[in-house]
């Protein structure tokens, strides 16, 4: 099964599977990707016959595989790790209401997005300032308010 949905990922680009099935699909074709880019690296043409054997052992659809070796194995010369994303899509499977997921490759271009641990602190303490300086300048703002609450009224 992991063979044909790797076959089905490689050619298409994108499909659309349960949940589970993409987590058990993603380090299954990370592993295939990572040999087609070290088949692509070596100078000897018996050490990529071997890499391209041992993808051929898990990924039996061989033209997927001279798909991977030939052409896609370019777009993720510049990343380590991290070939597909998975999205989970909101609708479960109407049968057995299986949870559905799309895996997809990631873009040569793409850089994903970045968790950062520090922001949430440095917000919460500029939250505080600003709620010390919005007491000193509430005095000042009650005026401005009421001059401008006659001006609607006279429009109404």
């Amino acid at each position: 099964m992991m063979s044909n949905l790797a076959a089905a990922l490689i050619t298409h680009g994108r499909i659309k599977t349960t949940l589970t099935k993409a987590k058990a699909l993603r380090p299954f074709i990370e592993k295939v990707i990572t040999k087609a880019k070290q088949a692509a690296a070596k100078t000897d043409k018996k050490d990529a016959l071997h890499l391209r054997r041992l993808a051929h052992s898990d990924v039996r659809d061989e033209t997927a595989l001279t798909l991977l070796f030939n052409e896609k194995h370019k777009e993720f010369t510049n990343r380590n790790g991290g070939y597909t994303r998975i999205y989970k899509l909101g609708a479960q499977r109407l049968g057995d209401a299986a949870e559905l997921a799309l895996i997809e490759f990631v873009k040569a271009d793409d850089t994903g997005y970045k968790k950062s641990k520090g922001k949430k602190a440095t917000k919460a303490k500029k939250a505080k300032a600003p709620k010390v300086e919005a007491e000193t300048t509430a005095p000042t703002a009650a005026p401005a308010a009421a001059e401008a609450t006659p001006a609607p009224e006279a429009k109404a």
